[in-house]
C-alpha cells in the first residue's frame, strides 16, 4: 500500500435508541493509501456507511464514538473540533451520499450549490464559480450542463441528482473521497463513466477513495483493496485480486458465492443463511457471524482474532 491517506483503528460506535444501546461498530480498522481505492462491501446494516459518518463527524445525534482513532494528515479526525471538520469537509474530505435528494438543498439551483462549494473551499472568485460549476456538470456527463445548472433538485431525475452529487463532491479535488453507493440510479454506461472519472482523479491527483458498495463486480473492477464488513466488524481485508482468488473468511466466501456472474448459471447462486445478530442484545457473539457459520465450533466464542494473511487480515479462528 502507498502512503496512508486515512488510517482508522479500532473504531467503535454505538447508538442510543428507545429499545436499548445498539453496538453498531466494534473494532473497525480501515486503511486507504493516496491514489488508491478501497472497496468496503457487505450486507445492508453491516456498518459501512456508519463508519464513514463517524470518520467525517456527521453521525446522527443518537450515535457516539466510544473508542478508536482516524488519522488523516497527522490529525485524529475523531478528536477534531467542529470548526476544523467544517473547514476540511468539502475541501480535503468529501462524500458522495447514497440519497442525493436528501443531501442536496431543495431550494437552491444545483449549479449554485456547486459554485458555493468552489467559492467557500477552493477560493474561486464568485464571477468564475458558475462557469466552473458547469464544467463539473459536464464532467459527470450531464447533457446540456449550462441549462441543467439552473435547475432545482426536484426538477431532475434521481440519476441526474446522483451525478450532481458526484460533481459537488469532486469539485474541489479532495484528498479523500468517500463514495457511498456512487452509481445508484445510474445506467450501466454512465456508471462506467463516473467510476472512470473517480479512478482518474484518484490516480492523477493522488486522491484516496473509499467506495462503499453492495456491487462486488464494481469493487472487483475498480478497487485496489477490499474490506468486507459484517454486523459492525471488518471480517476480512485484502488486495482485491487475492481476496477474490482465495477468500479466507467464511462470510466473504458466502458473499462472493451469492453474487451473480455473467458466466454462471443463476441456479449456482447460494444464499447466506440466517440474518444479522441483534446488536442491542446484552451479549453479542464475539464473532458476529458465528450463528450463521457452517464452520462454527465451541472456540469460536472466544475473543475475535485478527490474523495476518499476506497483505491482509482475516478475523476468524478457522479461516478457509
Amino acid at each position: 500500500m502507498s502512503v496512508p491517506a486515512l488510517a482508522v483503528e479500532d473504531l467503535a460506535v454505538e447508538f442510543k435508541t428507545r429499545a436499548g444501546i445498539v453496538k453498531a461498530l466494534d473494532g473497525v480498522s480501515l486503511t486507504v493509501g493516496k491514489g488508491e481505492m478501497l472497496g468496503v462491501v457487505g450486507e445492508s446494516g453491516s456498518g459501512k456507511s456508519v463508519s464513514a459518518y463517524a470518520v467525517l463527524g456527521i453521525l446522527d445525534p443518537a450515535g457516539r464514538v466510544t473508542r478508536g482513532t482516524a488519522r488523516f494528515g497527522g490529525m485524529d479526525l475523531l478528536k477534531a473540533d467542529e470548526a476544523t471538520l467544517q473547514d476540511l469537509r468539502g475541501r480535503e474530505l468529501s462524500m458522495i451520499f447514497q440519497n442525493p435528494r436528501a443531501a442536496l438543498n431543495p431550494i437552491r439551483r444545483v449549479g449554485k450549490q456547486i459554485a458555493d462549494v468552489l467559492v467557500r473551499h477552493a477560493s474561486v472568485p464568485k464571477s468564475e464559480a458558475p462557469a466552473r460549476a458547469i464544467d463539473m456538470l459536464a464532467k459527470v456527463k450531464i447533457p446540456d450542463p449550462a441549462r441543467r445548472s439552473m435547475a432545482y433538485p426536484f426538477e431532475l431525475s434521481g440519476g441526474m441528482c446522483q451525478r450532481v452529487m458526484i460533481a459537488l463532491a469532486l469539485a474541489c479535488k479532495p484528498s479523500l473521497l468517500i463514495a457511498d453507493e456512487p452509481t445508484t440510479g445510474l445506467d450501466v454506461t454512465t456508471q462506467a463513466a463516473i467510476m472512470d472519472l473517480i479512478a482518474e482523479l484518484a490516480a492523477g491527483e493522488g486522491m484516496a477513495t473509499i467506495v462503499i458498495t453492495h456491487d462486488l463486480g464494481l469493487a472487483a473492477e475498480y478497487c485496489d483493496h477490499i474490506a468486507v464488513m459484517h454486523a459492525g466488524h471488518v471480517v476480512e481485508a485484502a488486495p482485491t485480486r487475492a481476496l477474490f482468488a482465495r477468500p479466507r473468511h467464511p462470510y466473504t466466501a458466502k458473499l462472493i458465492a451469492a453474487t451473480p456472474r455473467p458466466e454462471a448459471d443463476l441456479r449456482s447462486l447460494a444464499s447466506i443463511p440466517g440474518g444479522m445478530p441483534d446488536l442491542k442484545a446484552a451479549r453479542v457473539p464475539a464473532c458476529r457471524f458465528s450463528p450463521r457459520c457452517e464452520r462454527y465450533v465451541a472456540d469460536c466464542d472466544g475473543p475475535l482474532p485478527r490474523l495476518p494473511q499476506g497483505d491482509g487480515v482475516v478475523a476468524c479462528r478457522h479461516p478457509l
